[in-house]
């Protein structure tokens, strides 16, 4: 599996390409009735910069609700650093942004390894009010420059973080378990393989599954890992688990060792949703998961075969 196909929907609304609808010459919808998308195509004629400058002249920007931003590399990969510094530029402009997806970007335009994204603390403290932030890029040890980071701030709004990467950076959870976010409800990341950067361990993810931080905490994703067993074994005995509702271990190399743990541990049932897509278990192992949680919504899609010698995560390069 790869990110192979662009956003349709983001924040509650719908996705609408904002630089495709303008050279079309289509209509546009009322600002808060959609997320906005702004990317460029390779060697297209206007940078990615200009493109915003026009979204923030054409839009009513202090309607706008939710933003994503595509594509901003035309002639091999850049630094989200300018596109960054423009977004941040006309936060004056946007009172009433609460969604910002950052990279949504196929592996058709830029591997995700390849997206060079930096560090995105100034997002939080710059839009006090935001209450979803997505982040998808590389880590601070690709050869494309500086890597997505993030320093430990207090950020009262925030509901919704997600960390997309082919290889997170440990820095990055540590920051966010050093932060102060109250109203944290949603909370994912990516850890990807460690040939991409990604050098988190199971002990760094304690401060997520202890159940002291995030008080309103309701969804946790500790996804696409080559250790999802032993992620497994850990959340099976974790604080948090009871306060869920729903819960995401896909996109890794979950074995037969990690469902077990899992059945073995806590009770489940009062999941609403278990994610385990992108997996290598067993059929038996699979049937044992549905029948064990007959009322929680199990993703059992995109089995790989349980004995294969290499084992992928979903999403890497």
């Amino acid at each position: 599996m790869t990110v192979n196909k662009h956003i349709e929907e983001f924040h509650g609304l719908p996705v609408l390409d904002f630089v495709a609808a303008v050279d079309e010459g289509a209509e546009l919808p009322e600002p808060a009735a959609v997320a906005w998308k702004i990317g460029v195509e390779y060697d297209a004629p206007k940078g990615w910069v200009e493109r915003w400058n026009e979204f923030v002249d054409t839009v009513d920007p202090s309607r706008v609700a939710a933003v994503v931003v595509g594509e901003w590399s035309m002639d091999g990969p850049e630094s989200f650093a300018e596109p960054l510094a423009a977004i941040l530029g006309a936060a004056d402009r946007l009172p009433a942004l609460r969604g910002l997806f950052i990279g949504d970007i196929t592996y058709e335009e830029n591997e995700i390894s390849w997206i060079d994204m930096v560090d995105v603390t100034p997002v939080l403290t710059t839009f006090p009010l935001l209450t979803e932030l997505v982040v998808r890029g590389a880590s601070e040890e690709s050869v494309m420059g500086e890597g997505v980071s993030l320093t430990p701030v207090r950020h009262e709004h925030l509901r919704a973080l997600r960390f997309e990467s082919g290889g997170l950076p440990v820095a990055v959870p540590r920051a966010v378990a050093a932060s102060e976010l109250p109203a944290l409800e949603r909370l994912e990341f990516w850890l990807g393989a460690r040939a991409y950067g990604g050098d988190t361990t199971v002990e760094d993810l304690a401060p997520f599954l202890d159940g002291a931080r995030f008080p309103a905490l309701r969804h946790l994703g500790l996804q696409n890992s080559e250790f999802q067993d032993e992620i497994a074994a850990a959340v099976a005995h974790a604080p948090v688990v009871a306060r869920l509702e729903s819960l995401s271990l896909s996109m890794g190399v979950l074995s037969d060792e990690g469902a077990t743990a899992l059945l073995e541990g806590q009770p489940l049932t009062h999941l609403k949703a278990l994610d385990l897509h992108h997996h290598y278990l067993t059929d038996a192992m699979q049937e044992r998961l549905r029948q064990a949680l007959p009322g929680v919504a199990v993703d059992l899609s995109e089995a790989g075969k349980p004995g294969d010698r290499w084992r992928y995560v979903a999403v890497a390069e």
